[in-house]
């Protein structure tokens, strides 16, 4: 396919089904889609075909759910030859994975569960991602956790835990801020000391993302649902990140109780601007 012509990216959105045609034809500067490679792993099909097409006018990325990096044992070797094959053919801008595990003996789990940062994680951790970086023959983005209850006893803070494995397999971060506010609230510890500590020369790529008060707990515990606006407090952290770090590609997540695209893209812009060190630009599909 070749390397896109588009050099420059800023902003860009999670790509949706029910949003095909706008994001297909949307020519909003610095524009760029990130998908969940595991909808893709396939040698053809309609699916894979509207990939290539939105690739053929836009930047993509790949940001999986399934490498589950935490776990006790590597990546499913067929997986992972499966997401080399889709990498080597749709030539993604970035790659990302989660800092979190999803399998046990076999079998995949549907959350990104969380471990203790021992010092026997960490060299395990970093072998999956070695695992991994050589299957797809580039580095790959680590995103930081999000966390819901305290776990005792780890070796590591965490963002030492990732500074250290970028220093060990030369991979990068991928900051999601929406976890770290999450996190802080449900932990109770400071959004912005984490930020402060975060190895932000390492960040290849930021999330943006909503969340909602846990119907039972309230506000005590909030849920990474991805279905609603980005919170004010979210922005403002995001902010401060960017006026440290420069522009950095920035995505809008947005998995569920989907809006117009107009409205996501209106979001989106807002980061742009952000980017751009501009007022958020006005949506600019035809």
């Amino acid at each position: 396919m070749g390397p896109h012509p588009a050099t420059t990216i800023t902003a860009g959105l999670g790509l949706k089904p029910q949003h095909y045609e706008d994001a297909l034809h949307c020519t909003a500067p610095g524009l760029w889609w990130e998908v969940h490679p595991e909808n893709y792993l396939a040698d053809g099909g309609p699916r894979l075909a509207w990939l290539e097409a939105i690739r053929g006018q836009h930047p993509v990325s790949l940001h999986g759910v399934s490498l589950s990096l935490a776990a006790d044992a590597p990546p499913d070797e067929t997986h992972l030859a499966r997401l080399a094959a889709l990498a080597h053919r749709i030539e993604p801008v970035l790659v990302s994975e989660h800092l979190a595990w999803s399998t046990w003996r076999g079998q995949y789990l549907p959350d990104l569960l969380p471990f203790h940062r021992s010092h026997a994680a960490l060299l395990r951790i970093a072998d999956n991602i070695a695992r991994t970086q050589d299957a797809l023959q580039r580095p790959i983005a680590i995103e930081n956790p999000t966390h819901y209850l305290h776990l005792d006893d780890h070796d590591w803070a965490e963002t030492d835990f990732l500074a250290e494995l970028v220093r060990r397999t030369g991979c990068a971060l991928l900051l999601d801020v929406n976890n770290v506010y999450i996190s802080a609230n449900n932990l109770g510890t400071c959004a912005q000391a984490y930020l402060d500590a975060f190895p932000l020369q390492a960040v290849a790529e930021i999330h943006l993302a909503g969340h909602h008060a846990d119907p039972l707990h309230g506000n005590a515990l909030l849920i990474d649902s991805h279905d609603t606006a980005i919170a004010p407090a979210v922005w403002a952290l995001y902010d401060r990140v960017i006026k440290r770090t420069g522009p950095v590609p920035t995505l809008i997540e947005r998995d569920d109780n989907l809006p117009d695209f107009d409205d996501l893209l209106n979001e989106r812009n807002h980061a742009h601007g952000v980017l751009s060190a501009k007022q958020p630009a006005e949506a600019a599909c035809s």
